[in-house]
Protein backbone atom coordinates (compact mmCIF):
# COMPACT_ATOMS: atom_id res chain seq x y z
CA UNK A 1 0.00 0.00 0.00
CA UNK A 2 1.24 3.45 -0.80
CA UNK A 3 -0.41 5.16 2.15
CA UNK A 4 1.41 5.52 5.43
CA UNK A 5 -1.62 5.91 7.67
CA UNK A 6 -4.50 3.60 8.51
CA UNK A 7 -7.20 5.89 7.03
CA UNK A 8 -5.18 6.15 3.81
CA UNK A 9 -4.78 2.38 3.61
CA UNK A 10 -8.52 1.90 4.15
CA UNK A 11 -9.25 4.47 1.45
CA UNK A 12 -6.89 2.75 -0.99
CA UNK A 13 -8.44 -0.66 -0.32
CA UNK A 14 -11.95 0.72 -0.87
CA UNK A 15 -10.77 2.36 -4.12
CA UNK A 16 -9.32 -0.94 -5.38
CA UNK A 17 -12.45 -2.88 -4.43
CA UNK A 18 -14.69 -0.26 -6.06
CA UNK A 19 -12.62 -0.35 -9.25
CA UNK A 20 -12.81 -4.14 -9.31
CA UNK A 21 -16.60 -4.06 -8.91
CA UNK A 22 -16.99 -1.41 -11.64
CA UNK A 23 -14.94 -3.49 -14.08
CA UNK A 24 -16.99 -6.60 -13.23
CA UNK A 25 -20.21 -4.64 -13.80
CA UNK A 26 -18.92 -3.48 -17.20
CA UNK A 27 -18.06 -7.09 -18.10
CA UNK A 28 -21.49 -8.30 -16.96
CA UNK A 29 -23.32 -5.58 -18.90
CA UNK A 30 -21.30 -6.33 -22.03
CA UNK A 31 -21.97 -10.05 -21.75
CA UNK A 32 -25.69 -9.63 -21.16
CA UNK A 33 -26.07 -7.14 -24.02
CA UNK A 34 -25.03 -9.83 -26.53
CA UNK A 35 -26.32 -12.91 -24.63
CA UNK A 36 -22.73 -14.12 -24.09
CA UNK A 37 -21.62 -16.24 -21.16
CA UNK A 38 -19.81 -13.93 -18.69
CA UNK A 39 -17.24 -16.67 -18.06
CA UNK A 40 -15.90 -16.09 -21.54
CA UNK A 41 -15.06 -12.43 -20.81
CA UNK A 42 -11.48 -11.76 -19.71
CA UNK A 43 -10.91 -9.52 -16.70
CA UNK A 44 -7.43 -8.50 -17.86
CA UNK A 45 -8.80 -7.30 -21.20
CA UNK A 46 -11.37 -5.18 -19.37
CA UNK A 47 -8.71 -3.88 -16.97
CA UNK A 48 -6.43 -2.81 -19.83
CA UNK A 49 -9.34 -1.15 -21.65
CA UNK A 50 -10.34 0.72 -18.48
CA UNK A 51 -6.75 1.80 -17.91
CA UNK A 52 -6.53 3.07 -21.49
CA UNK A 53 -9.77 5.01 -21.02
CA UNK A 54 -8.40 6.72 -17.91
CA UNK A 55 -4.98 7.47 -19.43
CA UNK A 56 -6.37 8.80 -22.70
CA UNK A 57 -9.29 10.55 -20.98
CA UNK A 58 -11.42 9.50 -23.93
CA UNK A 59 -15.21 9.72 -23.74
CA UNK A 60 -15.10 11.75 -20.55
CA UNK A 61 -18.18 13.75 -21.49
CA UNK A 62 -20.89 11.31 -22.42
CA UNK A 63 -23.92 12.07 -24.55
CA UNK A 64 -27.38 12.17 -23.07
CA UNK A 65 -27.69 8.44 -23.76
CA UNK A 66 -25.40 6.40 -21.54
CA UNK A 67 -23.90 3.38 -23.23
CA UNK A 68 -23.30 0.73 -20.57
CA UNK A 69 -21.22 -1.41 -22.90
CA UNK A 70 -18.85 1.35 -24.02
CA UNK A 71 -15.19 0.91 -24.87
CA UNK A 72 -14.56 -1.62 -22.10
CA UNK A 73 -17.40 -3.85 -23.27
CA UNK A 74 -16.33 -3.55 -26.88
CA UNK A 75 -12.79 -4.60 -26.01
CA UNK A 76 -14.04 -7.51 -23.89
CA UNK A 77 -16.44 -8.76 -26.56
CA UNK A 78 -13.78 -8.59 -29.26
CA UNK A 79 -11.44 -10.88 -27.31
CA UNK A 80 -13.65 -13.60 -25.84
CA UNK A 81 -12.14 -16.61 -24.13
CA UNK A 82 -12.93 -20.13 -25.40
CA UNK A 83 -15.91 -21.89 -23.87
CA UNK A 84 -15.29 -23.89 -20.74
CA UNK A 85 -15.16 -27.64 -20.83
CA UNK A 86 -18.05 -29.34 -19.06
CA UNK A 87 -17.28 -30.47 -15.53
CA UNK A 88 -16.90 -34.23 -15.37
CA UNK A 89 -17.22 -34.65 -11.63
CA UNK A 90 -19.16 -32.55 -9.15
CA UNK A 91 -17.42 -30.03 -6.96
CA UNK A 92 -16.53 -31.42 -3.59
CA UNK A 93 -14.56 -30.19 -0.64
CA UNK A 94 -11.51 -32.32 -0.18
CA UNK A 95 -11.03 -33.02 3.48
CA UNK A 96 -7.95 -34.61 4.95
CA UNK A 97 -8.24 -37.93 6.66
CA UNK A 98 -8.66 -37.68 10.35
CA UNK A 99 -5.67 -38.31 12.57
CA UNK A 100 -7.85 -40.91 14.25
CA UNK A 101 -8.88 -42.69 11.04
CA UNK A 102 -6.92 -45.81 11.98
CA UNK A 103 -9.69 -46.73 14.41
CA UNK A 104 -12.26 -46.78 11.67
CA UNK A 105 -9.96 -48.43 9.11
CA UNK A 106 -9.11 -51.32 11.44
CA UNK A 107 -5.38 -50.76 11.08
CA UNK A 108 -3.27 -52.59 13.65
CA UNK A 109 -1.00 -49.97 15.28
CA UNK A 110 0.62 -52.23 17.89
CA UNK A 111 4.38 -52.59 18.09
CA UNK A 112 5.91 -55.41 16.14
CA UNK A 113 8.85 -57.60 17.17
CA UNK A 114 11.78 -57.30 14.80
CA UNK A 115 14.65 -59.75 14.39
CA UNK A 116 18.02 -58.39 13.37
CA UNK A 117 20.89 -60.54 12.08
CA UNK A 118 24.47 -59.35 11.79
CA UNK A 119 27.12 -61.30 9.85
CA UNK A 120 30.72 -60.51 10.77
CA UNK A 121 33.33 -61.53 8.28
CA UNK A 122 36.83 -62.34 9.61
CA UNK A 123 38.56 -62.45 6.23
CA UNK A 124 40.75 -59.40 5.73
CA UNK A 125 40.19 -57.41 2.61
CA UNK A 126 43.24 -57.67 0.33
CA UNK A 127 44.37 -54.52 -1.47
Amino acid sequence: MRSRSWPGIAQEIYALLSTYQLIRIAISDAAHSTKTDPDRCAFTTALHAARDQVVQAANVLADTVIDLVGAIGTAVLSALLPTRRPRLSPRAVKRPLSRYAHKSLKVDRRTYHATLTINISTNPISP
